[in-house]
């Protein structure tokens, strides 16, 4: 059995208790390079992970990796082991494509406003929210949900923007 400080069963503890397995937020009494001592040990001993934080998921960040990436701390099955917390395996899960090819049945209908705003889209200089709020009387917060909801998670389509000096964000339909 592994030999753990009381600081260290805590960490795991709270972990365990996550369905998402993140080990952090640590202590808010363990700081600076006590808490790099007691992480690094645990990362040794092969307890806890590093891992690619989630960016979307806001995932904590415990450091940067040296590419510049944000890193989270899992707990491991050993870490589970070693506080006595049987577990199944996690399952690793295939990572999600960006976007959903588009269904052959979900196609903009001639004539709506939907079909207006991928025309737009499409156009090679792209649309701003503001051009885009002009031509339908949607507010811009409609517009942005719009792009999200319809366009994206329904339709699969993949959105670029860019700022354009004079102009400002401007949105294309990647073809």
């Amino acid at each position: 059995m592994t030999k753990l400080s009381d600081t260290q069963r805590v960490i795991l503890s709270a972990a365990s208790q996550r369905t998402d397995r993140l080990a952090l937020p640590l202590p808010k009494s363990l700081k600076g390079g006590a808490a790099h001592k007691v992480v690094n040990a645990l990362i040794e001993k092969g307890l806890l992970k590093e891992v690619k934080a989630n960016r979307k998921l806001n995932d904590p960040v415990w450091r940067n990796s040296d590419e510049g990436h944000g890193l989270s701390l899992i707990i491991t099955e050993a870490g589970f082991a070693a506080i006595g917390v049987e577990v199944e395996p996690q399952k690793t899960k295939a990572p999600k494509p960006e976007s959903k090819p588009a269904s052959p049945e979900r196609k903009a209908r001639k004539g709506t406003k939907q079909a207006l705003v991928i025309e737009l889209l499409r156009r090679p200089d792209g649309a701003t929210i503001p051009e885009i709020v002009e031509v339908t009387g949607w507010a811009s917060h409609t517009t942005r949900g719009f792009f999200a909801g319809a366009l994206k998670k329904k339709l699969g389509l993949t959105i670029d923007s860019e700022k354009i000096e004079g102009r400002g964000r401007v949105y294309k339909l990647d073809t």
